[in-house]
């Protein structure tokens, strides 16, 4: 008997409870559209854990966005990749998504609201610490989590992958709360190096908390594996590089370890 009861407490030693991602496509609702958005936590988690949005590339709320908020309920947050364009909108090609992105980067307001809107899905789940908030983007995403920080949104942080950097709303002295993480790709054309040195003067004049990282090697959409597939289909300077992906994602990991402390 005693030995079975010492064999239990071994087992129990190297066969921990495993995590259990919990995924949910959650509807809800802005000024008469509808939004679909993914909440994603461990149920096997206990209390309240900080909270992180996740924004879509320009292609919309799709699988790619789900998967990174899986990924971040595994790292112990709940993570809810919102909709940007709402009404169902996927683009299957460029032109779409240029189209669906353009929509939205022209009318700010309704992106603030919509981002707003977000935030109110997230933090009414119980399990979320709503005074730990951070978003993170992609493409298109990223530049929106910018614009949002640059607006003073109540964020603890903002991190941006192979984003979008230009605004015609720059931030001045005292508007950005969140601490701000950057990646960009060295070899992403489509991020001009004026506009990184824009970024740069806008940031520090102000005063934000801000870092950049320009990762060598790295094209636009370095951190999704179905980008270089998209690049050859459209003839587009796309391209997923695991070196960078993994890098700014543990860097990503670093950063809201310390924000969240």
């Amino acid at each position: 008997m005693r030995k079975l009861f010492y064999c239990l407490i071994l087992l129990a030693v190297v066969n921990p409870v495993q995590a259990k991602v919990v995924g949910k496509q959650i509807k809800y609702e802005h000024d008469g559209t509808t939004l679909t958005g993914y909440l994603a936590y461990d149920n096997k988690q206990k209390g309240k854990r900080p909270g992180v949005l996740v924004v879509h590339e320009w292609w919309g709320h799709n699988d790619y966005a789900r998967s990174r908020a899986r990924q971040l309920a595994e790292l112990g947050y709940i993570a809810f990749a919102l909709d940007m364009y709402g009404d169902g909108k996927l683009a299957k090609h460029p032109k779409d998504a240029g189209r669906f992105s353009g929509q939205v980067k022209n009318n700010m307001p309704v992106a603030e609201a919509r981002f707003d809107a977000a935030i109110k899905q997230l933090t009414r789940y119980k399990i979320t610490d709503a005074n730990k908030i951070a978003a993170i983007g992609y493409c298109f995403g990223g530049g929106v989590a910018l614009e949002m920080a640059r607006r003073g949104k109540d964020l603890k942080g903002v991190v941006s992958f192979h984003g979008s950097l230009g605004t015609s709303h720059p931030a001045k002295k005292g508007d950005v709360k969140a601490k701000i993480l950057v990646f960009n790709g060295a070899d992403d054309p489509f991020v001009k190096p004026e506009s990184i040195i824009a970024f740069r003067q806008e940031m520090k004049k102000a005063e934000a908390d801000v870092r950049f990282v320009n990762l060598e090697g790295a094209k636009h959409s370095f951190t999704n594996p179905e980008a270089t597939a998209a690049g050859k289909k459209f003839s587009l300077p796309l391209e997923y590089n695991k070196k960078a992906d993994e890098d700014s994602w543990q860097q990503m990991k670093v950063f809201f370890e310390g924000l969240f402390q």
